[in-house]
């Protein structure tokens, strides 16, 4: 089976690196809830620690001016927005398909990593989210990651030589000169990666560019609106610093955690803060508390932004919860004269399968009908009964599942060269003589996929267990596909030949909600008509909860997200005979790649 991935089609091989736990296993390695542990454990002490030495007073008389400053805070929201929005577009410029929309996500979940997290480990978010949820290889991500973030700490360091040149040797010193040069090695390196991934495109559309002094004069001016934020918070300590302070306090702030060890650099932070403010000519104490309300503004800020990004756009870094609905409908249309195949599934049904084949018609007006017993490897006799009452037989030679027989009947409808394939079960619930009512949409060109709804008809009898699942589960459904299902587990469903001929059944044990996600998605609606549905009388039905959400939970989520996983191996048909004897193997489309 062809599988299209709607999040990276091309199937890229990056460097091992590149491919390294940092970036792809770092959220399931065995040791991050040590490292949590820890952060709650550093964050607690150095809280209590800058509790006991920060100004209490100052602190009080700053969030109360903050509350009754409701223009401040907005000022504050759209200096943060707009730095973090600025970095967005610089990275957008070196990437030619990256969104401004997914950019600003990864950004903001790297940021809310960073300050839940020690040692940066949010960092690899900002890859890891694009490369997730859009189809950007993980190379080009880290590439063009390397170059900003260097940009960004070297235009840090340049800003703060130049407001406050003192302070920043001293905070940097002795190690100062190693880790600049780290950095600026990181840079280096992440230009190399880009020239070369540049010259792989072969004459194709560029994916990456180098960085032009347009993109790096927006990685200065995000620092610039990020300074913002300190000179309206110290204002609220009525602190006038200006924009040369403002700068140099975020400078001196935020260069000392290029290798912070807590999250957010909690204590750090505010001890870098606190010594630009002190020589400023600040109090140490009130100081204290300036930089501590700065720190705790941005981190609320990147919290609530991170928990956004996490979720928009869409994908989430999860994955789509939803199906995205085609931009091309498919207009139904009159079908020219041709059988109606009606086939039956049907494991170890032999008390019902009989009445059932004979309360099929025979015609609808001008088309006649052929009704197929899909026997999927029963045990009993329902071949036999099935064939005693007129039905074409196709037996399984082992049992395989309800969607495996469904997609069997799919593949005789479109070897018959049907205009219409309806489908319902064998165990006498659904009534064979409604089949006009099922498949009239279709024979009036009205419709492509038609599903009758016990909920919309008549139910003579459903034990409460049941009808409380099949409500929830059809929630679920038109959550999922955002079409007016009022019963998404129905056994009674009409195609056309436009849609028998594009329908794929994504895993063997059941169709219910893969058929309908794989139509809709392909642009055909979703239809309905109004059933009878009885109580079967016999047997017992193969759906049990955990089996079902096992098997079709996770088909359904990959179904969403195309290219995550394999899907479960259906790219052959199981062997069948049919009553002429042959015997054969059909794939449904060609293997999966």
């Amino acid at each position: 089976m062809v599988v299209q991935r709607a999040f990276s089609p091309r199937n890229r091989n990056p460097h091992p690196l590149i491919q390294s736990r940092l970036v792809r296993g770092w959220a399931r390695s065995r040791s991050t809830p040590i490292l949590v542990a820890l952060s709650v454990s550093v964050v607690a002490v150095a809280g209590f620690l800058l509790v006991r030495a920060v100004d209490g007073d100052a602190l009080l008389g700053a969030t109360s001016r903050a509350v009754a400053d409701p223009g401040g805070l907005m000022i504050i929201i759209a200096a943060l927005v707009a730095a973090f929005s600025m970095r967005a577009v610089a990275w957008c410029r070196l990437l030619d398909r990256l969104s401004f929309g997914h950019a600003l996500a990864a950004i903001h979940l790297a940021l809310a990593g960073n300050h839940v997290l020690p040692f940066r480990l949010g960092e690899p978010l900002r890859v890891s989210s694009v490369a997730r949820r859009t189809d950007i290889g993980v190379a080009e991500a880290t590439a063009t990651t390397l170059v900003l973030r260097s940009a960004d700490v070297l235009s840090l360091l340049v800003l703060g030589a130049i407001t406050l040149p003192s302070l920043l040797a001293g905070v940097l010193r002795p190690t100062g000169v190693l880790v600049v040069g780290a950095v600026a090695a990181i840079g280096l390196l992440g230009v190399g990666f880009l020239v070369r991934l540049k010259s792989r495109c072969g004459g194709r559309p560029t994916v990456v560019r180098i960085p032009d002094l347009a993109t790096l004069s927006l990685v200065f001016l995000a620092w610039a609106a990020e300074a913002i934020v300190v000179w309206r918070v110290a204002r609220w300590f009525e602190i006038d610093l200006g924009p040369q302070g403002a700068i140099a306090v975020l400078a001196a702030a935020v260069s000392v955690q290029i290798v912070a060890v807590t999250p957010g650099g909690i204590g750090t932070y505010e001890a870098a803060a606190t010594a630009a403010l002190v020589t400023l000519g600040v109090p140490a104490s009130t100081a204290l508390a300036v930089a501590m309300a700065v720190h705790a503004v941005k981190t609320v800020y990147s919290l609530v932004a991170g928990a956004v990004a996490a979720v928009w756009p869409e994908p989430s870094v999860l994955g789509r919860l939803r199906m995205v609905r085609p931009r091309v409908r498919r207009p139904g249309q009159v079908p020219e004269p041709g059988p109606i195949v009606m086939f039956l599934p049907a494991h170890n049904e032999e008390p019902t399968v009989g009445a059932v084949v004979a309360r099929a018609p025979a015609r609808l007006g001008d088309h006649p009908v052929e009704v197929v017993v899909v026997d999927d490897g029963s045990s009993d006799g329902t071949a036999a009964a099935a064939r005693t009452a007129g039905a074409t037989v196709i037996t399984l030679s082992t049992n395989r599942g309800l969607g495996a027989a469904v997609r069997t009947g799919i593949e005789h409808c479109r070897r018959v060269g049907a205009v219409a394939g309806v489908f319902c079960d064998a165990d006498g619930e659904y009534d064979p003589a409604e089949l006009g009512t099922v498949v009239g949409p279709i024979l009036a060109g009205e419709a492509h996929y038609v599903v009758g709804s016990r909920f919309d008809g008549d139910i003579g009898r459903m034990f409460p267990h049941r009808r409380l699942g099949n409500r929830l589960l059809t929630r679920w459904v038109r959550f999922i596909t955002g079409a007016p299902v009022t019963d998404g587990q129905s056994g009674y469903r009409a195609l056309s030949a436009d849609a028998l001929g594009a329908v794929e059944i994504a895993h063997d044990y059941n169709y219910a909600q893969v058929l309908t996600i794989d139509l809709l998605a392909k642009g055909f609606d979703y239809h309905e008509v109004g059933i009878t549905y009885s109580f079967r009388r016999s047997g017992r039905s193969f759906v049990r909860l955990g089996p079902y959400l096992r098997q079709v939970v996770p088909t359904v989520w990959r179904q969403l997200n195309p290219g995550r996983d394999p899907i479960a191996s259906q790219e052959e048909l199981p062997s069948w005979t049919t009553d002429a004897g042959s015997v054969g193997s059909v794939p449904l489309s060609s293997p999966a790649c």
